[in-house]
């Protein structure tokens, strides 16, 4: 595959986790705690595909690598809210564990991409 699609395949997957994670969070209880959790989860996990389409717009390999760290970072972040939305039961397991997965998957790309980097 090369970089082009790839690309294009990473911001389309991006854009669908971020969906993804709209819809769960839209399921989560409607209390002070939830709320709070509801507006972190969101944040991180749309932001990874909105940083991604910024990074393939990147003015320079550095800003390009930085804009990878971002990415690598919120998903970091997503997955850790997703692990106390689990670990509170507040959602099922059978619909926790495929975006756990996929929060997982995305962290090593962007782990990868991140580390493969030459400046």
């Amino acid at each position: 595959m090369e970089n082009k699609e790839f690309s294009k395949m990473l911001e389309k997957r991006t854009e669908n986790f971020a969906i993804g994670i709209i819809r769960l969070s839209a399921n989560l209880p409607n209390t002070i705690e939830g709320r709070i959790i509801r507006s972190q989860l969101t944040k991180a996990g749309t932001s990874i595909g909105a940083n991604y389409r910024e990074a393939n717009r990147a003015r320079s390999k550095a800003d390009f690598k930085n804009k990878i760290k971002i990415c690598e970072s919120e998903a970091n972040e997503t997955n850790f809210w997703l692990e106390i939305v689990k670990d509170l039961s507040w959602q099922e397991s059978r619909l926790m564990e495929p975006v756990l997965r996929e929060t997982n998957e995305i962290l090593a790309l962007f782990t990868s991409i991140g580390k493969n980097l030459q400046i």
